[in-house]
């Protein structure tokens, strides 16, 4: 017998993919589809819901005709999807608003309001994981409240794209307990609602999805089978958020096994077996199953700061990629790679849609610090490779405060395609990095949630056992000393800015 295969859906920030696997971790074939982000005024990032669902149903019906071609077929599909997304319902289950992504601040006001008002807003944090940031649907539904009344009032219900979609494929609202903990309304305590946020939010329980296992499946509905090509009736289980589940997905899933991404944005992750926050407030905790739990760290800023230094100043050099027929980022990391650990003296703040962990700062905003008339294109790009691993080594230090020193650290997202950002974080950080076989961590991973749901494997820890490594970067001892210098500089830099960010952030919002 051939061997059972699910997929595993994958939506995320910028696209969403597909990829069919078998429960040893081989994929079968993938398909991948973006999305327009919307950005009508400053602070402001949304998506459109149902361009979202038109994507996915089309990412699914290109892996379905694959395993056809192939003599397979899928036996169920899983879900993982984006973190801290947050769109409205009227009475019918229509959405009412646009879909608010995680990179939306605009409840930035509200936040201040609630850490004025609240001389003890670490409470908040303790009980659900969540630190008191924007970006968190908690805000976002407070903002709506304040801001847009009308909205809120015909607004019944509160949700995610993760319950939006999981509803489309089987006809149930419901959240996993995954996105719930991530919603900044989710008490880890308790395991339910938090009531003393639905009384200040004026909300009742029941405008909110029930929270289920990740491991919770319903039967795919009739329509949606057409639609997509698969079997009708086929479990689809709802999965978990995208951040934890690269962790299953990359086999970083033993007690002081570390992720490390760098994607779009960026994150440092480490599983442990309770809810676990940080007295200080800079980490948080989310959900994975009913039994594990993953404190982390995420920054907004990855890859989008290389992808801005991409598409402003290195329009030759995608050309030029283009007709030598490689990627330009591939090119970018050549010159790069001609520049000196440190870029010589220039130090970038990646903050271009502010900042979370670990000092949640949404008025933080970009810098450029030490430029001279001896730098260049290549340093720039180098700094913002180098800017990108100081936000991550802050989480690092932050974290392992929290759950202890890392036993491993494994890596994941697009910047493992370049060796040079690599080994610059390995420098930054200080500590081996190590790329595992498998790239896909989110789609895997709930691919994986697919095949626990089914009995087929028997826990996540069944990952660790067939995720090998691939290359391990080690750091080295010149680049250790110049990037730890260069630190506690970038450190000093953004202290001391603190109201410089607050005022410039003021005056672009006029």
């Amino acid at each position: 017998m051939k061997p059972s295969v699910w997929i595993g859906i994958d939506i995320g920030t910028t696209g969403v993919r597909a990829v069919a696997y078998q429960a040893d971790g081989q994929s079968l074939c993938a398909a991948s589809q973006d999305y327009p982000l919307y950005t009508p005024h400053p602070g402001w990032a949304e998506q459109d819901p149902n361009e979202i669902i038109g994507a996915m149903e089309s990412v699914i019906s290109d892996v379905v005709t694959s395993l056809t071609q192939s003599g397979r077929k899928a036996e169920g599909v899983s879900i993982s999807s984006v973190f801290h997304s947050f769109l409205a319902y009227d009475k019918e289950g229509e959405p009412t608003t646009t879909l608010m992504t995680w990179a939306d601040n605009r409840s930035q006001e509200i936040v201040r309001e609630m850490k004025r008002i609240d001389t003890d807003f670490l409470s908040i944090y303790r009980r659900t994981g969540c630190p008191l940031h924007p970006m968190y649907p908690m805000a976002k539904i407070a903002w709506l409240r304040k801001e847009r009344p009308e909205i809120f009032n015909r607004s019944s219900y509160f949700g995610s794209i993760k319950d939006y979609a999981f509803r489309i494929l089987t006809g149930q609202w419901v959240v996993d307990r995954s996105i719930a903990s991530g919603s900044g309304l989710y008490n880890l305590f308790s395991l339910e609602w938090d009531r003393e946020l639905l009384i200040y939010l004026s909300i009742s329980e029941e405008a909110l999805p029930n929270v289920v296992s990740t491991t919770y499946s319903q039967p795919l509905r009739g329509e949606m089978a057409r639609r997509t090509g698969l079997q009708p009736g086929i479990p689809v289980v709802i999965g978990a958020g995208d951040g934890v589940l690269v962790n299953v997905g990359i086999g970083a899933v033993r007690p002081g096994d570390m992720s490390a991404t760098i994607g779009t944005s960026g994150a440092v992750r480490m599983l442990t077996d309770k809810p676990c926050t940080d007295e200080k407030g800079r980490t948080w905790c989310y959900n994975l199953t009913d039994t594990v739990w993953v404190a982390g760290g995420a920054i907004n800023n990855g890859g989008i700061a290389l992808r801005w230094m991409r598409d402003h100043f290195s329009e030759t050099e995608q050309r030029v990629a283009e007709k030598l027929g490689i990627d330009s980022y591939e090119l970018m990391s050549s010159y790069a790679k001609k520049i000196a650990p440190g870029s010589e003296g220039l130090i970038m703040l990646p903050f271009f849609t502010g900042e979370r962990a670990p000092n949640w700062n949404a008025d933080a905003r970009g810098v450029l610090f030490g430029l001279t008339l001896q730098h260049d294109k290549r340093h720039m790009i180098r700094a913002t490779m180098e800017g990108v691993c100081y936000r991550m080594n802050s989480i690092l230090l932050a974290l392992q405060e929290v759950t202890g020193p890392a036993r491993e650290i494994r890596v994941s997202g697009s910047f493992i395609r370049s060796e040079l950002w690599l080994q610059i974080l390995a420098d930054t950080l200080n500590q081996e990095i190590n790329v595992p076989n498998v790239n896909e961590g989110a789609a895997f991973g709930a691919a994986v949630l697919g095949f626990v749901s089914a009995g087929i494997l028997k826990d996540i820890s069944s990952t660790a056992d067939f995720v090998t490594i691939e290359k391990t970067y080690k750091p080295g001892a010149p680049a250790i000393k110049c990037y730890q210098e260069l630190y506690d500089i970038y450190n000093r830099i953004y202290w001391n800015l603190q109201q410089e960010f607050t005022d410039i952030a003021a005056f672009g919002k006029k």
